[in-house]
């Protein structure tokens, strides 16, 4: 499959990182056509141009400033996502990502009485969300019901991508690891990756 891996993390050096190289390497192991969007490396802006928010209703919306990353999502087969959750929520640098990317036109299109969306993304098949977290795994799971998952599950893939088959690896306690942790968490990574076809 044509996979697009995700990543962000503005420290090279990050456990998120590390993260994302066990997921590039068993896509890549596994035969996979692999392409990394690395955003803080690209310096990718989060923000919605006036112009971009503008065209939301009024279409064409203006891909001028993000062709090049919407047409690695258009050719998609496949979504790996790399991110810490910060404050239950996604990194305001993907959370843009989303916001200026997953555009109608692209990702969906309106309905013309603005009900329901109707989803672009056919192509899509697999996607998988790997991301660290601060917090252990029951403020997550029973105080918040895993806020950053439902969003993807439901608001982004269930709407833009319905037939996609969506994952997601949490690592739990993520400022207290040892290193045995993180191989551990590395090898499930790879090991769930290695079944994708």
């Amino acid at each position: 499959m044509k996979c697009l891996v995700v990543v962000a993390h503005p420290i090279a050096d990050s456990l998120c990182h590390s993260l994302a190289r066990s997921a590039i390497q068993a896509l890549t192991e596994s035969g996979h056509e692999v392409q990394v969007e690395n955003l803080y490396d690209t310096e990718f802006s989060p923000s919605l141009t006036v112009s971009e928010r503008q065209s939301y209703y009024d279409p064409p919306f203006d891909s001028s400033a993000t062709q090049s990353q919407i047409e690695r999502l258009l050719s998609a087969e496949a979504l790996v996502l790399v991110f810490p959750t910060w404050w239950f929520g996604f990194p305001a640098i993907l959370k843009g990502w989303f916001d200026r990317i997953w555009a109608p036109g692209i990702a969906y299109d309106h309905a013309t009485d603005l009900g329901p969306i109707k989803p672009r993304l056919h192509n899509l098949r697999r996607a998988l969300a790997i991301t660290s977290l601060g917090s252990p795994w029951w403020v997550d799971r029973l105080l918040l019901w895993q806020p950053v998952k439902r969003v993807l599950k439901t608001a982004l893939l269930g709407t833009c991508a319905p037939a996609c088959r969506f994952e997601m690896l949490s690592l739990y306690k993520a400022e207290h690891l040892s290193s045995k942790k993180v191989e551990a968490f590395c090898s499930r990574i790879q090991r769930g990756l290695a079944k994708w076809s």
